[in-house]
């Protein structure tokens, strides 16, 4: 058994994680609530809530003082072949579940490492093995114990499957309402939904079939199957998406609609041969984003105004930057649905349509039939249209057309993939274009981040650091409310839940026009911007982060702050 033979409060004072001070005072707290509300609460927990200290710090310290191991959450997985063998409602009480086999014994992880009755009774279950205690943090054990609970639930479709592949050689010919592989499939794309996923990846291993999904811009595990489902589903995939089941030596795209609770889905499909078969990846494409407004995007009023004030202009270019992933095409989705009309020509030129939308023609990219963006926008530019959209100026050849078309009287919007405003404006010029003609084109640059919201089912108070609230203090909030998750069902214990953009805008004015023609450093441009109310994206960032949206941690994860 375990035993503990320095105190917590010791320990965090030795590891210089906080004050005797702080101890002092967390144990007047779990003083009060003893004496006022008759609960005992262990130390580390009050910390934890009084957001004195992180739970994965206070876990850390948990295991070197009980001497036992700490597990970083996604670094493990369940050994289902241990697991679907204990009773997971006796797993489920102790809140604990096993995760792998040593020589030793069976590692085991409890959501409370000193529930001293919760290891006796998993010790009760595996009376072969000694169980050996390690740690995570909780909303990862209440996840295993989700998947394993799924994994109960899917055991009836798995074995239907199994009966279909030994019963015909290949089961891609039955029909959809007979096909347990077609069951399995619609398990999980009902689950990747449910959870607001933006992807499904089916990814197979040496001896395993792994299904992830990316919510809110981080991938999560939904399923993991032994190797032999994978083949029928990958085939039935592929079989939906109308792609060759035959070829798995070449890549391949296609796609599929499905209804899914009332609401239509596309599902953009892409085939990649790796070293065990094909990695498969769906993107969910939710019909009702294409009728998205520029107020849900989730701009700031002052970056909005910016926004629309360049969707105004008669002719130019707007840019709208960031990485992958980071929902330029939403943005410019949204812009249009601002401005498009009957008394309007809007054409787009994309790889590939994700959303298809009234009053706009759409063009789709086709580079076996020579369809590319820069060919494809030589002929819109015939097609008399007022305002063009190219998904991504990707080469010299597309970005020179784009800019004379911008020169010549036509609103033009498109995409570079630049870390900031100011950078694309480097870029443009280093791709090729002549400064005057970048100066007079340009009327405004947008550059965009994601970060995720936090969940507002289990937000709590939080306080941010002494550093962070001295170096951004001018732009800090006076009565600022930093909150973070705790984790809960609804936003599958992660603590946040949906995403929203924190974004600049940089208006190209008649000084910066200057400054670009006199091939200006970044920084002579960024000078000129702030003295003209531009505002970095980190900074609307951390505005976001002091009015409760999301959390510091999250903002400096995807944006920094030059100088």
């Amino acid at each position: 058994m375990i035993n503990k033979k320095i105190r917590l409060g010791d320990l965090l004072v030795e590891k210089e994680v906080l004050k005797k001070e702080d101890i002092e005072e967390a144990f007047n707290i779990q003083k009060e609530i003893r004496d006022k509300l008759g609960q005992n609460k262990f130390l580390g927990e009050i910390l934890i809530e009084e957001g004195m200290v992180e739970e994965d710090i206070i876990l850390k310290t948990v295991a070197q003082q009980l001497k036992i191991d700490y597990l970083e959450p996604g670094s493990f997985d369940i050994d289902f072949t241990i697991s679907e063998k204990l009773q997971l409602g006796t797993l489920k009480r102790s809140k604990a579940i096993p995760v792998r086999e040593t020589e030793e014994g069976v590692e085991v992880v409890f959501a409370d490492p000193l529930d001293f009755n919760a290891q006796e009774v998993v010790q009760r279950m595996m009376p072969q093995k000694e169980i050996m205690v390690v740690v995570t943090k909780k909303a990862e054990v209440v996840s295993l114990l989700e998947k394993l609970e799924q994994f109960e639930s899917q055991k009836d479709i798995i074995l239907d499957v199994r009966k279909e592949i030994s019963q015909t050689n290949s089961i891609v010919g039955k029909s959809e309402e007979e096909s347990a592989i077609m069951r399995l499939i619609e398990l999980i794309i009902d689950t990747a939904v449910t959870r607001k996923s933006s992807d499904i990846h089916i990814e197979p291993t040496e001896n395993k079939c792994r299904v992830r999904a990316r919510i809110d811009g981080h991938l999560t595990d939904l399923f993991i199957f032994d190797r032999d489902i994978y083949p029928p589903l990958a085939s039935r995939v592929k079989l939906l998406s109308d792609l060759d089941i035959a070829e798995r030596r070449k890549p391949q795209d296609g796609r599929f609609s499905k209804e899914i609770k009332k609401s239509e889905y596309d599902f953009r499909v892409s085939s990649l041969p790796i070293n065990h078969g094909e990695s498969i990846v769906l993107r969910i494409l939710d019909k009702q984003t294409a009728l998205i407004r520029l107020d849900e995007v989730g701009f700031k009023p002052k970056n909005a105004k910016k926004f629309r004030n360049a969707m105004k202009q008669p002719y130019g270019i707007v840019f709208v930057t960031g990485p992958t992933g980071s929902g330029k095409t939403t943005t410019l989705y949204a812009g249009l649905n601002e401005i498009k009309n009957v008394t309007k020509k809007l054409i787009t030129v994309e790889d590939p349509i994700e959303y298809q939308m009234d009053l706009i023609q759409q063009v789709q990219v086709n580079e076996k039939a020579e369809m590319t963006f820069a060919k494809a926008l030589r002929s819109i530019l015939r097609q008399d249209p007022d305002i063009i959209m190219v998904g991504e100026s990707r080469d010299k050849e597309t970005l020179t057309i784009a800019i004379q078309a911008a020169l010549t009287g036509h609103l033009v919007f498109t995409t570079l993939h630049t870390n900031d405003a100011v950078s694309a404006i480097t870029r443009v010029v280093d791709m090729g274009i002549e400064p005057l003609l970048v100066a007079n084109a340009i009327v405004a640059i947008q550059a965009q981040r994601l970060v995720r919201k936090v969940c507002k089912y289990c937000q709590v108070p939080h306080s941010a650091s002494d550093v962070i609230l001295e170096k951004y203090a001018d732009y800090i909030e006076e009565n600022a409310k930093f909150v973070k998750g705790t984790g809960c069902k609804r936003c599958n214990n992660t603590g946040y839940s949906g995403r929203t953009i924190i974004s600049e805008v940089l208006e190209v004015t008649e000084t910066i026009a200057e400054l670009i023609i006199k091939e200006a450093s970044k920084k002579e441009i960024m000078e000129e911007a702030m003295r003209n109310d531009f505002e970095p994206m980190f900074l609307d960032g951390i505005t976001k982060a002091s009015q409760g949206f999301t959390t510091i941690e999250e903002v400096m994860r995807v944006a920094k702050l030059d100088g």
